[in-house]
C-alpha cells in the first residue's frame, strides 16, 4: 500500500519525538547514563585491599554502565582520614576499611555528605600448616567441624607478652620467640583494627579509657615485639607468601585477601595444596572484629557510586572473584569451586571496636 507525504512525515516526526523522549528518559536515570556513553569521573583514595577488586575489568564494565569512572589512589585507612597532604587533593570520596574512620574523618574537619558500608571482611590470621599443627597440640587452635581453624588468640597474646618460645607452642620447627606481626596501625586498617582487638581482649570486654589505662602498656609491648611493621596490609600478606614459614610464622590480615589469591590463579593453588611444603592456613581469632569498608562520600556525585556499589552485580562479583562479604557479612552467589568449604559462611564470634576517641589514644600510645 502507498504511503503519502504527509503519513511519511508524520511518522518521521513520531520516531524522532519518541527517540528524544527516549534519550531524555535515559539522559534523566543516572544509573542508565553509561547507555549513552556519558561518564562521571571520580577520583578518591582506597584501601590497598580493595585495589584488585576496582581494577577488575568485570566491576570497570559495571560500573561504566552505571555512568561512572572511578580514578582511585591507595593510602592508608588511617592516613587518607587524618593526612592534609592526601585530603589537599581534593578527593571526591574516602573508601577506607573501618567503620570508625567516618568519625575520625568527622573530627578532623572532612565534610562527609554521606556514608555506607559497602563491604566486609573479617580479620584473620595467617599461618602455616606446621605452625597450626603445634598450636593445636598446644591447645590454642581448635578446629571446627566444618574443618574451619579457630584461633585463642588471648592466649597467644599472654604467650607472646610472656616471651614464650615456640617450642612450648608445640612448634619445634621454628626458633626463638613466639610472635605475630600486623601492619602499622598509625598507617593501616588491619593493624588499626588489630590493636583495638588486642586491648578489648587484654581488658576482657570491648575497651574502654580506663581499659587504655590499665592495659595499655601491654598493647604497646605487643606491637613493640613485632618489630619492622609495613604500612599496607596488601604489602604485608605478599611478604608472608614470599617469606614463608620462617619469615612471616603469623600474620594479621583480611579473610579476602586468600580468596583473591586463590582465585587469581587456581591451578597455582592446587599445586600449593599438592606439594610437601608448608602450606598457608588461615585462622579465625575467637573473637575477631569486621573490617567494615564504608565508602565516605564528599561529593554529591559519590551517591550514584554508593547505589552501584550496593547493587546485586557488583556485590556478586564482590563476593565470587574478591572474597569480599557484603555489608552485614553475608555472601551473594555461589563460592567459585577453588574455594568451596574454605570459609565460614557466618563468623559467630564478633567484637565490636572501641569508641573513636579511645581508637586515637591508643594510636598515639601505640607510635610513641
Amino acid at each position: 500500500m502507498a504511503i503519502s507525504r504527509r503519513a511519511f512525515g508524520v511518522g518521521l516526526l513520531a520516531t524522532g519525538v519518541a527517540g528524544t523522549g527516549g534519550y531524555f528518559a535515559v539522559k534523566d536515570r543516572p544509573e542508565l547514563q553509561g547507555l549513552l556513553g556519558n561518564r562521571t569521573k571520580l577520583f578518591g583514595f582506597i584501601g590497598g585491599e580493595k585495589e584488585a577488586f576496582l581494577a577488575d575489568q568485570d566491576v570497570i564494565s559495571a560500573l561504566h554502565s552505571h555512568g561512572l569512572e572511578i580514578n582511585s589512589r591507595v593510602a592508608g585507612s588511617v592516613e587518607m582520614v587524618r593526612e592534609q597532604v592526601l585530603l589537599s587533593q581534593n578527593p571526591a570520596f574516602l573508601w577506607p576499611s573501618s567503620s570508625i574512620m567516618v568519625d575520625i574523618a568527622r573530627q578532623n574537619g572532612i565534610k562527609i555528605r554521606n556514608d555506607r558500608v559497602i563491604l566486609n571482611t573479617p580479620v584473620v590470621v595467617y599461618s602455616w600448616q606446621p605452625v597450626v599443627e603445634g598450636l593445636t597440640k598446644a591447645g590454642l587452635v581448635t578446629t571446627t567441624a566444618e574443618g574451619h581453624h579457630q584461633l585463642d588468640l588471648k592466649a597467644l597474646l599472654d604467650a607472646v607478652l610472656a616471651g614464650t618460645n615456640w617450642s612450648k607452642l608445640g612448634v619445634n620447627s621454628l626458633y626463638g620467640q613466639a610472635r605475630i606481626v600486623s601492619t602499622d596501625p598509625n598507617r593501616s586498617n588491619s593493624g588499626f583494627m588489630f590493636s583495638g582487638l588486642v586491648l578489648s581482649l587484654l581488658s576482657g570486654n570491648v575497651a574502654s579509657g580506663a581499659g587504655l589505662a590499665q592495659f595499655g602498656d601491654k598493647a604497646q609491648a605487643i606491637f613493640r615485639n613485632m618489630g619492622f611493621k609495613s604500612s599496607s596490609s596488601g604489602k604485608l600478606f605478599e611478604q608472608y607468601l614470599a617469606g614463608g614459614i620462617g619469615g612471616e610464622p603469623m600474620i594479621i590480615g583480611y579473610e579476602n585477601q586468600l580468596v583473591e589469591w586463590i582465585l587469581a590463579d587456581p591451578q597455582r593453588w592446587k599445586r600449593v595444596q599438592a606439594s610437601n611444603g608448608a602450606k598457608p592456613v588461615v585462622l579465625y581469632p575467637h573473637p575477631t572484629v569486621y573490617s567494615a569498608h564504608p565508602l565516605i562520600a564528599i561529593d554529591e556525585q559519590v551517591d550514584r557510586m554508593i547505589e552501584a556499589l550496593i547493587g546485586p552485580r557488583l556485590q556478586q562479583l564482590a563476593w565470587t572473584k574478591h572474597g569480599f562479604r557484603g555489608p552485614l557479612g553475608t555472601v551473594t552467589g555461589d563460592a567459585d569451586s577453588a574455594i568451596a568449604g574454605l570459609l565460614p559462611a557466618e563468623i559467630d564470634a564478633v567484637l565490636p571496636m572501641p569508641d573513636a576517641n579511645v581508637m586515637l589514644a591508643l594510636l598515639d600510645k601505640l607510635a610513641a
